[in-house]
């Protein structure tokens, strides 16, 4: 249960690290748009607003907040998304998230054939380790192409391209 738990650890703090700039973002005062406050004298003179009557000039500064807060939106709801899919791609092995697409990578250096207890370190970073005795005797290749596909129960299946022996196995890395 300890090995299980310290599993768990690094996809918990790589999605903690992925939400706290958003959470401070949420935690911010509103920008203000007041284009008066944001210009210099000069700059507010030279654009020609001081011209606009005290009526424009504050619809332009509602546009201009209406649309400021309208960017932060988008923008906050892209790093969002754009974190959450960092950490679905970091954690992938360690969690199931609910899909069924392979993992699909090299084995770096050279391969041997499956057998139980043999880690495999793959060009993207990730380490698995093989837990059954599946085995593929007699094959030698260097760097070769493999993809780890999700099955039930968080369990998964590496195959190496053009072999159809597939080896059970677990991320640890």
């Amino acid at each position: 249960m300890k090995a299980h738990l310290k599993s768990l650890r690094i996809p918990l703090v790589l999605m903690a690290l992925a939400f706290a700039p958003l959470a401070w973002a949420q935690q911010s005062p509103p920008l203000t748009a007041n284009v008066e406050q944001q210009m210099s004298a000069e700059q507010f003179k030279a654009a020609g607003l001081d011209k606009l009557s005290p009526q424009e000039l504050a619809a332009l500064n509602a546009w201009l907040q209406h649309k400021v807060t309208q960017e932060t939106t988008k923008a906050v709801e892209t790093a969002k998304e754009e974190g959450r899919k960092e950490v679905v791609a970091k954690s992938r092995g360690f969690f199931d998230f609910g899909t069924a697409e392979p993992i699909e990578s090299n084995i770096v250096g050279e391969f041997k054939g499956f057998s139980d207890g043999k880690k495999y370190t793959l060009a993207n970073g990730q380490v698995w380790e093989q837990i059954e005795p599946a085995t593929l005797p007699g094959v030698r290749k260097t760097d070769p192409k493999v993809s780890i596909k999700p099955g039930i129960f968080n369990s998964w299946y590496m195959k190496i391209d053009g072999y159809n022996t597939a080896a059970k196995v677990r991320r640890i890395k």
